[in-house]
């Protein structure tokens, strides 16, 4: 004889008999879900995949249009930063223009200075020459009557003449 297992251990036998009846109901129950899902969405006029798209593409405009800010400022920076150099470059140029601009003048100013001592000696040569004369005139010469004063600084002057044009 065959044994029969109890009713109750078969998984089938607990929803009962007939499990076609059950998986359509189950099918209709997902069905009726689908469609309410689907109405509700039409009904409101936002489906979260397209809002999820829509958001996507603001951060993705968002982020170029970032970049690009940060690109044009980098250009303006990098513009300005060659500007800068231009001008630091002119101020060297004019600052080592300036340098031997100072230099020839110190140097000239060297030189007058020289030239300056030079002439005060000569000067003072032609003075202690010229003391010298009128000292060796006027010791030389015997008392002198009144004709002979009016006329000695005219010789004086004379002699004068003649000694700086031969040291000249």
């Amino acid at each position: 004889m065959i044994q029969h297992a109890p009713r109750s251990a078969n998984p089938i036998t607990r929803f009962g008999g007939q499990p076609i009846a059950i998986a359509a109901a189950a099918l209709v129950i997902v069905v009726a879900g689908v469609s309410s899902i689907t109405v509700w969405r039409a009904y409101t006029g936002s489906t979260p995949e397209t809002e999820r798209v829509v958001a996507t593409r603001q951060l993705q405009a968002r982020a170029t249009q970032a970049s690009e800010q940060l690109v044009e400022k980098t250009k303006g920076l990098e513009a300005t930063q060659q500007e800068s150099i231009d001008q630091l470059q002119m101020v060297q140029d004019q600052l080592q223009t300036v340098r031997r601009l100072l230099a020839t003048q110190q140097a000239d100013s060297k030189k007058l200075s020289e030239q300056v001592v030079t002439l005060t000696e000569a000067v003072d040569g032609l003075r202690q020459s010229f003391a010298s004369a009128q000292a060796s005139e006027s010791s030389a010469a015997p008392g002198p009557s009144r004709r002979t004063n009016k006329a000695k600084p005219r010789a004086n002057r004379a002699a004068n003449r003649a000694r700086a044009k031969a040291r000249g």
